[in-house]
């Protein structure tokens, strides 16, 4: 594996500790840490599977997320570890909310290598519940929720984010109306979530990720 750029599609600037690397003769995001999900590894980099991470598929569409690295991180959805873990590989401090039990227990054995992340068995819905653990004014609040109100859910944890800090959110369209064509639901969504964010870009995740939109905004 060779080191490669740190820059994204057309150019887009990467935080700082990750890098696109080349794996299998692959130009892939990576980042530096132990190994997580059975990701590929060379030399203590871990490539970081847009196919697995909405947000680095949101890199790989060549969005300018807002990060430049080491930002503290509110991550919502983070699941069993699979994208926090890279984020927390180089971000600051990196609070992690799930609200399902088991996989927080995959989650604390993740956090075991990366004391800068803190897992939290949290309901992304209810913030006043996690209110005393997180501290304010985060740099980037990162979501990924599959559940209805998406949108309210972000909106709801606004109260986190510094006034110059960026909300990554990667909307699901299944999770709100399986039955609606997709584009009304993020219509819908956006609206929703324009009552407390301003909107600076919006991209679908196509080919990584059917029915979903990545959106990156700031708290008005």
């Amino acid at each position: 594996m060779t080191d490669s750029s740190e820059t994204g599609p057309s150019g887009t600037d990467l935080p700082e500790g990750v890098e696109r690397r080349a794996f299998d003769g692959r130009d892939r995001l990576a980042t530096r840490g132990e190994p997580v999900y059975g990701e590929p590894t060379d030399d203590g980099w871990r490539c970081w599977d847009a196919g697995r991470s909405k947000l680095a598929a949101m890199f790989e569409s060549g969005m300018n997320v807002g990060l430049a690295g080491d930002e503290t991180v509110l991550y919502l959805g983070a699941a069993s570890g699979t994208t926090v873990s890279h984020v927390a590989d180089f971000a600051g401090p990196t609070y992690a909310v799930e609200f399902a039990p088991r996989p927080v227990r995959d989650l604390v054995g993740v956090a075991e290598d990366r004391r800068n992340l803190f897992p939290l068995l949290k309901d992304a819905r209810k913030p006043e519940t996690y209110a005393h653990v997180v501290e304010s004014d985060v740099d980037a609040i990162v979501q990924d929720v599959a559940t209805r109100g998406q949108a309210r859910v972000a909106v709801e944890n606004r109260q986190f984010l510094a006034p110059d800090g960026r909300l990554l959110a990667a909307l699901k369209a299944r999770s709100e109306d399986v039955a609606r064509d997709p584009e009304d639901v993020f219509e819908d969504a956006l609206a929703d979530l324009r009552e407390g964010y301003e909107v600076l870009e919006t991209a679908r995740l196509e080919p990584y990720h059917d029915d979903h939109l990545g959106v990156v905004a700031r708290p008005r």
